[in-house]
């Protein structure tokens, strides 16, 4: 019955349909931890493990600790029953804790927020330029759950690109996005290798200088003789004008020799036709008239 009606549904509608389904899909999936931005590829890949980061405040008489648990790349491990409330749900990929602690008595967990979840991951990525490295952030649901007052929550990790590997450390947590900052060389990325078009440009450069410095010595020459030519024929005119006052064709300079020229160059050719033509020898036999 419903491939009935989608059947008679418009092919844009259908395209649109399938599109938002394979969308829907593809967050649901996630982030897989490689990112393409521009020509830079970063593989995140080797990022994935959980890792864990915490920070005190002192809040006399006891001492507030904040903890987080995140993996870039896939699903933190959930150790328990994850229906318990001091744990985050299944498909977090970072779960933020504050902790309450008070001497002589147990610690007392006080909030439990799921920063980023694979439902609402939605990551996003930039590039950072000093120092170099990349940014993601990825989304979880509003907390406090079905609060008047819940705020939309993610995390936030700033990837820095060096050789020498450090633990991830904990920035902030302002009420909604809790930002860490890691320095490890995943984040430097990679471009394209192009050694082979840079061989054979620089193998190119020496050639195309020179055949451009023959070109423009070419190109001055002729331009010299142009020059040289328009020289010639503008101050002969103005020298026939001012000095004889002639008109017409008479200001060219002299006219005679420019008038034999075309003749001249046609006997030259001439010359040279018949030179290069060879002489035909006869070697008939005939009689000789006595």
């Amino acid at each position: 019955m419903i491939l009935r009606h989608l059947s008679r549904l418009p092919t844009s509608i259908l395209l649109l349909l399938i599109s938002c389904y394979a969308s829907t899909t593809e967050a649901a999936e996630g982030f897989d931890c490689i990112v393409n931005i521009g020509t830079t590829k970063f593989d995140l890949t080797s990022l994935n493990n959980e890792h864990k980061v915490t920070r005190s405040r002192s809040t006399p008489p006891t001492t507030m600790v904040d903890t987080l648990t995140f993996n870039i790349c896939d699903d933190l491990t959930v150790q328990g029953d994850a229906s318990e409330l001091d744990r985050c749900p299944s498909g977090s990929r970072a779960c933020f804790t504050k902790i309450n602690q008070k001497q002589d008595q147990d610690d007392r967990v006080v909030a439990v927020i799921p920063v980023a979840q694979d439902d609402v991951l939605n990551p996003s990525f930039s590039k950072l330029s000093s120092p170099p490295g990349l940014s993601i952030i990825m989304h979880g649901q509003s907390y406090p759950v079905g609060s008047d007052n819940a705020v939309g929550q993610s995390f936030k990790v700033n990837l820095i690109c060096n050789e020498n590997a450090s633990d991830p450390k904990f920035v902030s947590y302002d009420g909604s996005q809790v930002e860490v900052e890691w320095t490890n060389p995943a984040a430097c990325g990679t471009e394209p290798s192009d050694d082979s078009s840079n061989d054979n440009e620089g193998g190119n450069d020496g050639d195309s200088e020179e055949q451009e410095s023959v070109g423009s010595g070419i190109g001055w020459f002729f331009l010299v003789i142009l020059l040289a030519f328009a020289a010639y024929f503008g101050l002969g005119a103005y020298h026939n004008y001012t000095t004889y006052g002639a008109t017409g064709m008479d200001l060219i300079p002299h006219r005679d020799f420019w008038q034999e020229v075309p003749y001249m160059l046609s006997d030259v050719v001439s010359h040279l036709c018949s030179s290069a033509r060879p002489r035909r020898s006869s070697n008939r036999g005939g009689y000789i008239a006595v």
